[in-house]
């Protein structure tokens, strides 16, 4: 299928400000765009592209005083299938896991495995090791956090989701990611577009989504503890340990959002002659 995204979205600063964003569909999907993404930053200004120690392709820039707008519209290709889960892929031994995966075991600003990892062992150690441990972690973020826009709240941790009830899609994430992460899975933090294709539409404005990936029987597969069922069209734009190694704009300096529109959507074969 092939899948409509982009964003809208400005920043009012005071002084001349340096930022970095995240707004990139990952490397491993730019083979499916339909033509190379463009960032476009409106007043125009110099943007040096790097990708950083999770293999995300950043931008760096500084905004002039004012208000700086960023808009990017692309097409992608996308099989168009549910999230794939291999229920058979088996949890691998701390000892043979990969190096690259043993950060994605460890504690991190919104994921705190040391003030978890009683409450984890207590409800998920009678499971045995494996993806159905991660099914049930899964099932208890989604039923233990209710969805609420008007709770949201950039500094909530993952124990303040587990004590608080309540959140958007990134507490959800960081709960399960902590919680896996505590039962010895190694757990990444995703964010990207996901669009209500094969599902029905709600009326809220689009955002962008989180959800995770864990690392089992030699790759990572990935979870969604708001919607708990796997889904499609799924396009990853950034991983990394938590909500903060994957922000779509780290800003250097007093700002304030003052446009945000995102847009994903299936759209219709083309049909050639």
């Amino acid at each position: 299928m092939r899948i409509q995204t982009g964003f809208d979205i400005a920043f009012k600063v005071q002084a001349p400000t340096p930022m970095i964003l995240q707004l990139n569909v990952s490397p491993g999907r730019e083979k499916d765009l339909e033509a190379a993404e463009v960032i476009r930053a409106d007043p125009p200004v110099p943007m040096t592209s790097y990708h950083d120690v999770f293999g995300n392709r950043c931008q760096r820039l500084t905004a002039p005083p004012g208000i700086i707008r960023f808009s990017s519209a692309s097409v992608i290709r996308d099989p168009g299938v549910p999230d794939p889960i291999d229920w058979s892929a088996p949890q691998h031994d701390l000892a043979d896991l990969p190096p690259e995966t043993l950060q994605f075991l460890l504690g991190s600003r919104y994921c705190e495995t040391d003030r978890l990892m009683g409450d984890a062992w207590a409800l998920f150690g009678h499971i045995p090791p494996g993806l159905e441990r991660v099914r049930a972690i899964c099932d208890f973020a989604h039923r233990r956090i209710v969805f609420n826009y008007q709770n949201a709240r950039n500094t909530r941790t993952a124990l303040e989701g587990f004590n608080e009830g309540t959140g958007v899609c990134r507490d959800y994430a960081h709960l399960a990611i902590t919680l896996c992460r505590c039962m010895n899975i190694p757990a990444r933090y995703c964010t990207g577009y996901l669009g209500d294709i094969g599902v029905p539409a709600v009326p809220d404005p689009m955002d962008f989504s989180a959800w995770f990936e864990v690392y089992m029987g030699g790759r990572w597969i990935t979870f969604d503890a708001r919607h708990n069922v796997p889904r499609i069209g799924r396009i990853v734009m950034a991983r990394g340990r938590d909500a903060t190694d994957v922000a779509i704009a780290t800003i250097f300096g007093p700002h304030l959002l003052s446009k945000f529109e995102v847009t994903t959507f299936e759209l219709p074969e083309t049909i050639t002659a």
